[in-house]
């Protein structure tokens, strides 16, 4: 069912019947989901210490990197495509911060849905769960706190947590990264029929644990984790990557862990090539999410298998896994020419692996807004024993367990007796994608027909042949009374 190492089929088949139905309902809509543009970020995500607006700060970026390897170009068949290429492109780090200011507002809206709506149809899941009740900590660059009232995509459901670096709260988002990534999470169903988070009734928790250029380091990460843990979160998306494994960014997942919350990070950064584990998304314990495009391969220029071969094109601004590459990959989501709000409520473009764990997060979101008792553990396994299988062994080098599916996480039973380290479900199924439900019905009818065809054929050749024997057997009688001979023509005996 897979046509090549971890490329998930059958999200991509969802994507084209989503896009025949949005032809159906709202041309101009489906005219603007044809294919993707892909945008580079502003500047390298490496944003070092000359970028800071005040202290230093140890810049993110990852050894053996090749900035913006996988930036420009564009992925046929995926993302918003012409709508995409119409807003500008926000990236992780805002490395000319100090000459230019704060990323500036852009006036215009999307007024479609972004394709990974398509994708994941995280609606169809909002009867039984919308993630109310679960608080989405959202550490990174801070969110635009404009977002949080009057008619913003998150009024009434953010909450300001601290700054970790500089001054005032998480309320001001200069990169805009961190707006994005909690728009993506959780932004309300915008009225004309715009891009909506994924549980868009989900509570968001900033906490700011980057300079105003998006730099981080383990410190800083490790105080935003507990930080966020102890505000109550559920769940932790960690924005930004970074190279090196500390102790204290260690004891920080422990921690978060033991307090009842999940960490979803990406595995790399969002325009850099990587050929080494990067954190925390490198720790046990921690939901390591890459990026796919809408036709269920790997974003980003480069990717390896075990083979030594291409698993995917080259689109985006993605992080691409280069040769070598050792961090593993939980699960997948939609990471290419996504649509998400920024500051001041405009639309940007969002590619690359932090906005699939942003989706990611959104989806657990739902899944615990549904069954709010599971366990750290058991919400990770339920989100990569219910993922779309890539058609490969598991877990794949290149997409893990597969892309993560809202309707079949939120719908699943509740996880039972999961423990910490144990294997997911996913391991035990088979590895190979399942057809579309439709096609069952369809073939069960027709085996039926087959059936009740097969078997009339049957009836009608015992029916004749019946009668064949009636006639023959009737025809003998007739001749023997006749001649008063036995069948061979003999005199018959007296």
């Amino acid at each position: 069912m897979s046509t090549g190492r971890g490329r998930l089929v059958r999200p991509a088949a969802a994507v084209a019947c989503g896009l025949a139905a949005l032809a159906a309902l709202a041309p101009d809509a489906a005219a603007g989901a044809g294919a993707v543009a892909g945008a580079s970020g502003s500047g390298p995500l490496a944003a070092g210490p000359a970028a800071a607006t005040s202290a230093p700060v140890v810049g993110n970026a990852v050894p053996g990197a090749t900035p913006g390897a996988a930036a420009g170009g564009a992925a046929a068949g995926g993302g918003a495509g012409t709508q995409a290429a119409e807003f500008p492109p926000m990236a992780q780090t805002l490395s000319d911060v100090r000459q230019n200011g704060c990323r500036k507002p852009v006036a215009r809206a999307a007024d479609r849905p972004s394709w990974s709506q398509v994708f994941l149809r995280p609606e169809a899941v909002w009867p039984l769960s919308r993630g109310a009740g679960v608080t989405v900590a959202v550490i990174g660059s801070g969110v635009d706190a404009g977002a949080g009232s009057g008619s913003g995509a998150l009024a009434g459901r953010l909450t300001l947590g601290p700054r970790l670096h500089g001054d005032g709260d998480a309320g001001r988002d200069c990169v805009g990264h961190g707006t994005a990534l909690a728009t993506l999470v959780a932004g309300r169903r915008p009225a004309d029929g715009g891009p909506s988070g994924v549980a868009p009734a989900a509570k968001v928790l900033a906490v700011a644990a980057t300079d105003d250029a998006g730099s981080t380091n383990a410190d800083l990460l490790a105080r935003g984790i507990r930080a966020a843990a102890d505000a109550g979160a559920r769940i932790g998306l960690v924005a930004a990557p970074i190279a090196e494994a500390a102790p204290a960014l260690a004891d920080a997942v422990g921690y978060a862990t033991a307090k009842g919350m999940l960490l979803v990070a990406p595995v790399g950064p969002d325009n850099q090539a990587v050929n080494a584990p990067v954190y925390p998304a490198g720790y046990p314990g921690v939901l390591a999410v890459a990026a796919i495009g809408s036709d269920g391969a790997p974003a980003g220029a480069g990717v390896s298998d075990s083979g030594g071969g291409s698993a995917g094109q080259a689109g985006g601004a993605a992080a691409a896994l280069g040769p070598g590459r050792t961090s593993r990959v939980d699960v997948t989501a939609p990471g290419e020419g996504l649509l998400a709000a920024g500051p001041g409520g405009g639309t940007f473009t969002a590619t690359g692996p932090s906005y699939a764990a942003a989706l990611v997060a959104g989806t657990a979101a739902l899944v615990l807004g549904r069954s709010p008792s599971l366990t750290v553990e058991q919400l990770a396994d339920r989100l990569r024993s219910t993922a779309y299988r890539p058609g490969t062994a598991l877990p794949d080098p290149a997409v893990g367990w597969g892309a993560v599916d809202p309707v079949t996480a939120v719908g699943a039973p509740a996880a039972a007796g999961a423990a910490a380290g144990s294997t997911p479900a996913a391991a035990a199924d088979p590895v190979v994608v399942p057809p579309p439900p439709d096609g069952r019905p369809v073939r069960l009818a027709s085996a039926v027909t087959g059936v009740s065809l097969g078997g009339a054929a049957l009836l009608g050749l015992a029916a004749a042949a019946a009668r064949v024997g009636r006639r023959r057997a009737a025809g003998r009688d007739g001749r023997d009374g006749q001649t008063g001979r036995d069948g061979a023509g003999t005199p018959a005996a007296e």
